[in-house]
């Protein structure tokens, strides 16, 4: 299994927003590209939140295949759209893990 990871940043002004965005529109447009099975979304614990919270979701893939066609056909247009939405008011970096 394969775990897409993306650790987000997001400004404390833009949270409630940022929020209903990922739950309403950015993770079901992730999951409708049919190349993930499941998905959680977490809030970081003892981080310094005094510029805003930290959360991190994790798509879970059955193939390392299934992931780069995500990133081949999706992961950049999805990305801009967060940017044209949101714009400097988070930061945002991806990791991709193999469960053993």
């Amino acid at each position: 299994m394969i775990i897409y990871n993306v650790t987000t940043k997001v400004a404390t002004d833009t949270v409630f927003q940022w929020l209903q965005w990922m739950k309403e529109s950015q993770i079901p447009a992730v999951m409708d590209t049919g190349l993930f099975s499941d998905y959680r979304m977490s809030r970081l614990l003892e981080q310094d939140d005094s510029e805003g919270p930290t959360y991190v979701v994790q798509y879970f893939a059955d193939s390392l295949e299934q992931y780069n066609t995500f990133s081949e056909r999706y992961q950049q247009g999805l990305r801009e759209r967060a940017y044209a939405i949101f714009g400097d008011r988070f930061i945002a970096f991806n990791t991709v893990m193999e469960v053993i």
